[in-house]
Order: structure tokens, then sequence, then C-alpha cells
């Protein structure tokens, strides 16, 4: 099978498992809005961001060792699996020992422990998945996504919608769905005989932390750049209206429908990750990056625009405003909010040559530059223009990392781009974003013309790529 079909049946696999599951959990947003209001909407967020900034220390990012150690066959499967293991219950007990000193964060309070059970059974069940990703099996990690959305969808609606217990009842709803995926797979994967004491390897262990722990400050400005956003929003002054706990919440259902783009890149970067990894040392590698890249960033674009030409339908369908009618304005921060994560998408892509390359620490300090540009930004933009102001401060700091990865990563393995086409797409997508949140006449023609354009001038990339698919 060549590397183009490889690629592609994994990205199948993937999606198969994750598309239906991840669907699914964009419906949830629907039950968020109608049982939480957008205030608790906003501790319920933070909470969720503060689990997700907690996890990569607690772990140590081992995760991303485990794929990139696990898929290299000079290492030993059981030694890499116990490693991660041991390493990551190192984390956890630290975290014990400091946990009273997450009290001083105001929306904590009253859920340290929920906080510390979301973090842990988190941790197990993405060890245990990613190590399953690494031994390439690749179907079972596609049934394990969807077993899990499956079980988190049922405990929200138990949880939240029968019983009425809010955030309590998301944060259990979490914990009960990793648990029961963590233990689905040590039985199922039989990871039981790659568990093994004995294995502790120090050399090894030494080496998987060398390449995971640059990640650590990587994860978390990434995790810092969204939470800045709903903490300037939450607590500073500005436009009436358009900051506050309530708007807080709003700007977080505003990001539920950029979140399908992520969605989808998620399921391809699963799959590319692995095939990056064991295509690192190919001669023709630079050429199969940029086929890659093209392909992904017309694929991009054009979803993007489709997300923001029909933002108005997909809101409707998504978030419920009966019970609280101010959720019917996220749309109108929508778009924004859209290109932010294609860019997000793309800086993804080139941490993909960091890892392949070894080069971990490259993604720490370009990944500062989106951090620090959207703190600066916030600070600012939030006062002036509120929730807006966050939108556009979260697009300049990916923005800005992009900038700078697409140059530095292309220095260990080179591939072009067509600049000019990137420019292009970006100031077309901006304009329809502008065009569907403003009453402009003709809008709906407009639209039509804007989305087939992007189709028309994305689609070489991705037939070419699905031709190098067929071949043998």
């Amino acid at each position: 099978m060549n590397k183009y079909k490889q690629l592609a049946s994994n990205t199948i696999i993937f999606a198969i498992g994750s598309f239906g599951s991840k669907i699914l959990l964009l419906f949830l947003t629907k039950l968020y809005t109608a049982n939480i209001n957008p205030a608790d909407n906003s501790t319920k967020e933070l909470l969720e961001i503060t689990a997700n900034f907690l996890i990569p220390l607690v772990t140590f990012s081992i995760t991303e060792s485990i794929i990139r150690f696990g898929l290299d066959r000079r290492y030993s499967k059981p030694k890499v699996y116990t490693n991660a293991l041991a390493i990551t219950g190192i984390g956890v007990m630290i975290m014990l020992a400091v946990s009273p000193m997450l009290s001083i964060l105001p929306f904590v309070d009253g859920y340290t422990w929920l906080l510390m059970l979301y973090v842990c059974t988190s941790s197990l069940r993405s060890i245990n998945s990613q190590f399953v990703r690494a031994r390439g099996l690749v179907k079972l990690f596609a049934f394990d996504g969807i077993l899990a959305t499956l079980t988190l969808f049922i405990f929200n609606v138990i949880f939240i919608a029968v019983l009425q217990l809010g955030v309590t009842g998301f944060m259990l709803s979490v914990i009960c769905s990793d648990l029961l995926s963590a233990i689905f797979l040590w039985f199922t994967a039989g990871l039981r005989k790659y568990f093994d004491p004995k294995s502790v390897d120090s050399r090894l262990g030494k080496a998987m932390l060398a390449f995971s722990l640059p990640l650590i400050p990587s994860t978390l400005l990434w995790t810092i750049t969204g939470f800045s956003d709903r903490i300037f929003i939450r607590y500073m002054p500005g436009p009436e209206g358009a900051v506050g706990e309530a708007a807080a919440g709003i700007y977080g259902i505003a990001n539920k429908i950029p979140n399908l783009v992520s969605m989808f890149s998620t399921i391809f970067f699963q799959a590319w990750n692995m095939s990056a990894i064991l295509e690192n040392d190919s001669k023709d590698r630079g050429r199969f990056y940029q086929r890659v890249f093209d392909a992904y960033t017309s694929f991009l674009f054009i979803a993007g625009s489709a997300m923001i030409v029909f933002v108005k339908p997909l809101s409707a369908i998504l978030i419920d405003t009966s019970q609280f009618p101010e959720y019917g304005t996220a749309y109108l921060y929508t778009p924004v909010l859209v290109m932010a994560v294609i860019m997000m998408c793309f800086n993804q892509f080139f941490s993909s040559v960091y890892a392949a390359t070894k080069h971990t620490s490259h993604s720490l300090w370009t990944s500062l530059v989106a951090a620090v540009t959207n703190i600066v930004l916030n600070a600012l933009l939030v006062w002036l223009f509120g929730i807006n102001g966050a939108a556009i401060a979260t697009f300049a700091g990916y923005f800005a990392s992009y900038i700078i990865r697409q140059k530095d990563a292309r220095s260990y393995i080179y591939f072009p781009i067509n600049q000019m086409k990137f420019f292009l797409n970006v100031v077309i997508m901006f304009a329809l974003g502008y065009i569907v949140t403003h009453d402009i006449p003709g809008q709906l023609i407009i639209l039509a013309v804007g989305m087939v354009f992007m189709l028309v001038f994305n689609r070489s990339a991705i037939v070419g790529t699905l031709k190098q698919v067929r071949r043998r």
C-alpha cells in the first residue's frame, strides 16, 4: 500500500469512528443551552479548560511520546506503555499534593475533587487510547471513540437533562465516560500483558521525557490562548452586554460551530501524524508533505467557508434559545472564530514536522508567540469590543504563530507553499464572514457566488491528491 493510500485508509477509519460521535457531541450544545444558563456555562467551560491545562502537566505530555516511540520498531512496546503509566503516576501524586492551591481560582470552588477525578480519568484514557493507536489498532481506536462519545452523551442526558445537576453533572459525565473507555481498552486490547513494573526503563523514560517535556509548555500555551479569552471577557470591563459571565458563556457557545472544522482536522491529523513519523526517512518526504498540505489547506478553506456561509441555520440547529434567548447572538462571533480554528489547524500540521524530526522544542517558542499575541490583544480589544475583540485576538495569535512555523518547520522538511493562494483564501473568508453577519442587499446571492468560487479555486489540490491515492 503506498503512503497516500495508507494515509487515506487511516483517515477513513478514523472518520468512520469519529464523525458520527463528534456530530453527536455537537448536539450536546443544544442540551447545554437548554439546561445551563450562560453564566454557569462559562463556569463549565473554564473548568473544562482548566482540566485540559492540568492534563499535560500531570502526564508530562507523555501521550505524544507514546505515539512517537510506540510506532518506532526500535523500542519495546511494553516498556513504552509501562514507562508512560509510571511517569503519569508520579504526575498524579504531585497534582494531589498541590491540589489545595487550585482554590485560588474562584470558579473552581466546590469542584476541586471533581476536577482532580476529571484529570485522572482523562489522562488514563488518553494513555490507553494512544497506545492502542501506536500498536496500529486503528479500528479499535476508532470504535472506542464511538463508545466513549455515546456514553458521554448518555451520562450528560442523565446528569444534566434528567437530574438537573448542571455543571456538576457535566463533570460527572466526563469522568464516568473516560473511566469506562479506559477499562474497555484495558481488556479488549489486552493492555495487561504490556504492563510490567519490571519493564520500567530509566534510559527509555528519559528519552520519552526529553521528547515530551518541550511539548508541555506548547500545549499549555495553546490552552492559555482559549483560557485567556474567557477570563478577559468574564472579568474585564468593556462594552455593556459584551463582557461578564453571561458574555463569556455566549462566547463559549460561539466556539461550537468552529469546532466542526476542528473535528475534521482532528480526524485527519490522527492519521497524518502516524504517516509523518513512518515516512520521516523517505527520500521524497518533501513532495509527500507538499501534496498533503495543499489538499489539507484546500479542504479546510472549503469546509471553513461552508461553516461561515451556513452559520445561521447551523446555529439554529445546534443552539436552543427557548430558555435563554441571549444565546441567539452567538452566531455573530462565529466567522472570525472559524478563521482562528483554521489557523490553529495549520499550526497543528507544522507541529507534525517537529514531532517527526524530534525538534519538539520549536513547538514551545512558536506557541509562545501565539499566547503572548493573544493575551496582549485581549487586554486591548476586549476592553474596546468585548466578545468580538476576543475572537479577533484569538485569530491574530494563531496567525502570528502560523507565519513563523511555516518558515521554521520547512527548514527541517522543505516543501513549497503557494502564499498568494493562501492569502486570497483568507481574504475571501473574512469577506464572507462580514457579509453573513451584516444586513447586506443581495446577501444570499453574494454568499452563494463566494462559496462556488472557493470550491472551484481549491478543488485542484484535492483532486490531485486523490489521484495519488488511486495509484498503486
